[in-house]
Parts: structure tokens; sequence; C-alpha cells
């Protein structure tokens, strides 16, 4: 691992209650209770809520992301999320 790849030398880039957006399939990796290995616990473009931040392996943000669609509450890592909160740039508000 280059020291580069740790992840916890900088601040998170998710903060808790942002409103985030899944870029991967997120399939069960077997850490997931009560569902079959393999199985899909988020599709892509799927929107959540970052419930906390924890770490992994000394080098990681976990965000645990909450999908209120399904209700679980699903570990990711930060190259699987995306920010889906609305920049004044991309608002309807128009400008009277």
């Amino acid at each position: 691992m280059q020291r580069d790849d740790i992840e916890l030398n900088d601040p998170p880039i998710f903060e808790i209650g942002q409103k985030v957006r899944v870029k991967k399939l997120i399939k069960n990796d077997g850490t997931f209770p009560g569902r079959e290995i393999g199985e899909v616990l988020a599709k892509i473009g799927d929107v959540g809520y970052v419930a906390s931040i924890g770490t992994f392996l000394q080098a990681y943000y976990i965000y645990a992301v909450h999908f209120l669609e399904t209700g679980y509450i699903i570990g990711c890592r930060k190259r699987e999320l995306e920010s889906a909160e609305e920049t004044p740039n991309e608002s309807n508000v128009t400008a009277e």
C-alpha cells in the first residue's frame, strides 16, 4: 500500500447527514446479516444518507449509508459513492 492510498491522512470526503448516491453495484460480501452472499444490496443511482463514519484497516473511511427505500444501512467506501446534494449551480430556482 502506498502512503497516498491511506485515506485517513485526510478528513472524510462525506459528512454525517450528507445525501449520497451509489456509483457501483453493491452486493453482500458476507458482512450484511440476513441476506445471501452476492445478493444486491444497493443499485447504481440509489440514494441514501451518511449515518456514521468508521475506518477499516487503519487506512480507509467506511461510510455507513442509510438507504431509506430499503431501510438498509450499508458500509460503503469512498469509491462507491458520490454526493447527491444539489449545488447552487444545479438548482432549478431562478433568480428574479
